[in-house]
């Protein structure tokens, strides 16, 4: 199954961050995102600031229905997108369903 069709499951108390070569496998799935030590992140640019926001806002459904939030930082015509699972100060399989879940919401680069 492909990461964009699992759904994220909770974290529990002391699992711990995936190592990093089973990481590189799953950002296989998703290479635009850039793979950080504890996290996944990607920079989108818009035509403006209302495209942004419409991008922003799907974003935050596809987060919801997950309940895996990314955090934010929008800037007019950019929006920047870093994925980690906090609870484990890391990358869990969830950063990487919720990065290409992200990608199928299908807006530009």
């Amino acid at each position: 199954m492909r990461l964009s069709e699992e759904n994220c499951e909770p974290v529990k108390t002391g699992q711990h961050p995936v190592p990093y070569n089973e990481a590189k496998e799953f950002a296989r799935e998703v290479p635009e995102w850039n793979l950080r030590d504890t996290s996944l992140e990607r920079e989108y640019r818009f035509k403006d600031f209302g495209e942004s926001m419409g991008f922003v806002n799907k974003v935050a459904e596809v987060a919801e229905s997950q309940a895996h939030h990314p955090d934010i930082f929008i800037s007019y015509n950019k929006v920047h997108l870093s994925i980690s699972t906090h609870k484990i100060g890391g990358l869990s399989r969830n950063d990487f369903i919720l990065a290409a879940r992200i990608d199928h919401l299908g807006v530009p680069a």
